[in-house]
């Protein structure tokens, strides 16, 4: 049976009679369906009946289904309720607006409001820049998607796409103290959500785009990063790419290898794949060959996708030609952000001695962790019930925070390296090991250490701008 997770969790309530075994009765009933007990109180106790809440981790929505029908067909049992969990706590949605100034009486109303905010608006009418010191502007990010391409479920189009993009909001503000809001575009035309995008700028301090399938997402990206006068951040594809970075520099580190050297394999030449690619080289990489579904990219062939050609002239300098599988033996280095189950034993035993493999395609990875584990010397995924998570939202939220301080325009490579290092630091030498190469999205060091990162590096470049603008 797949692994209990707390995605398919259930609040289990129960009905019991008072004999001893009632109680163990359920909970070992629970277990042997295979599902984990996660926590357990009794809410309710009388003479003759008791009532029993347990927290049940599951695998599925039909195990959850089982579980709760095999707690039921326990005698003198009751189930009066089995919540999803999941499903419960995005009730209502998980945003909500929060005044920061607080309006006690008449006098904050007039200075809220009217007549007192028509000096503010005349302000930032005849200075546009203090738009981000007196509203929301300075610390408010959209969060933009069209619902093309949401996590691994694919086309599911604006309203479905919500729950994530609230998601990735709440983690802005958990994580930086950043606002953000999301914004889902019932709309796929490439110039609309430009055109969209480019009319409510004024409202924020930056863009995130999000699950906007690729090669869409490059044209809105590349003519609102033109266009706006605000960073514009793809994270699919740049979020991805900073956390792969920042894990292969410490997973490089056990295996006493350096980045320039390696030999790296990458499979998925999509958004993330592409952006990847970039970061790596940025940072040193030399020897990169990329394979996609019908193998790998080369010079040698022609690709109506321009992205996919700039990989094939910019990456396989040996120009191998042939199946993943082929690019794989003899490899340093194994990313994936594809397709699950792509590589075997075979394919692993390939590799180079001290192998490092990030199967980081979601919710199943490219190859099994526990199998990888057995040749590789460092395993990291996209998820979250192994070690080594690679997880976007180390990035997104310090790189907002630091664009934000800095009141950038724009994102730059070396930002982006410069997050990536900064979320290697995060794990110390004492620290580092096969098991632990990226720091835990709850560390609170590693947003501000990525903003302070971001900001000094923003602020280093406008002076250069300013001091040459002086020349």
């Amino acid at each position: 049976m797949a692994n209990t997770s707390p995605g398919y969790s259930i609040q289990l309530r129960a009905e019991a009679s008072v004999r001893g075994t009632a109680t163990s009765e359920i909970v070992t009933t629970i277990t042997d369906a295979g599902a984990l007990v996660h926590g357990l109180t009794v809410d309710d106790s009388g003479h003759e009946r008791l009532i029993i809440d347990l927290t049940v981790y599951t695998s599925s929505v039909d195990h959850a289904e089982q579980v709760a029908n095999a707690v039921a067909a326990i005698e003198d049992v009751t189930v009066l309720s089995a919540v999803d969990r999941t499903f419960d706590l995005h009730e209502g949605g998980k945003l909500s607006v929060e005044p920061s100034a607080p309006l006690l009486d008449r006098d904050d109303l007039s200075r809220a409001y009217t007549p007192g905010v028509a000096r503010v608006c005349l302000d930032i009418a005849a200075n546009p820049e203090n738009a981000k010191r007196y509203t929301v502007k300075g610390n408010t990010v959209a969060v933009v998607t069209d619902g093309s391409a949401v996590l691994g479920l694919g086309n599911i189009g604006a309203a479905a796409s919500l729950p994530v993009m609230e998601g990735k909001a709440v983690l802005f503000k958990q994580f930086a103290g950043v606002d953000a809001w999301p914004v889902a575009l019932d709309t796929q035309d490439t110039e609309e959500i430009i055109s969209i995008v480019k009319a409510l700028a004024p409202v924020y301090g930056g863009i995130n785009l999000e699950d906007i399938a690729a090669p869409r997402c490059f044209e809105i990206e590349r003519r609102l990063r033109e266009e706006l006068d605000i960073p514009v951040f793809h994270d699919d594809q740049h979020g991805t790419a900073i956390v792969t970075l920042a894990a292969l520099v410490n997973a490089l580190r056990i295996v006493d290898k350096k980045i320039e050297d390696v030999k790296i394999v990458i499979s998925g030449v999509g958004a993330a794949g592409n952006a990847i690619i970039q970061l790596l080289q940025a940072e040193g990489a030399q020897h990169i060959v990329a394979a996609g579904r019908s193998g790998i990219v080369h010079s040698g062939e022609t690709y109506a996708d321009q992205h996919r050609t700039w990989i094939a002239e910019n990456t396989n300098r040996d120009a191998r030609t042939g199946s993943l599988a082929d690019a794989l033996v003899g490899a340093d280095v194994f990313i994936g952000v594809s397709a699950p189950n792509l590589l075997g034993e075979a394919e692993l035993a390939s590799m180079a001695e001290n192998a490092i493999v990030f199967a980081m395609a979601n919710p199943d990875p490219e190859v099994d962790p526990k199998l990888a584990a057995k040749y590789a010397a460092v395993v990291a995924t996209g998820r979250s019930d192994f070690p080594n998570q690679i997880n976007n939202v180390l990035a997104f939220p310090g790189l907002f925070r630091g664009l934000l301080d800095a009141q950038a325009t724009d994102i730059t490579t070396e930002m982006l390296v410069g997050a990536a290092r900064a979320i290697a630091s995060c794990v110390s030498d004492e620290e580092l090991n096969a098991q632990f190469i990226i720091p835990s999205a709850f560390d609170e060091n590693v947003a501000s250490t990525v903003a302070a990162t971001v900001a000094a590096t923003a602020l280093a470049a406008q002076a250069k701008e300013a001091e040459g603008a002086l020349v």
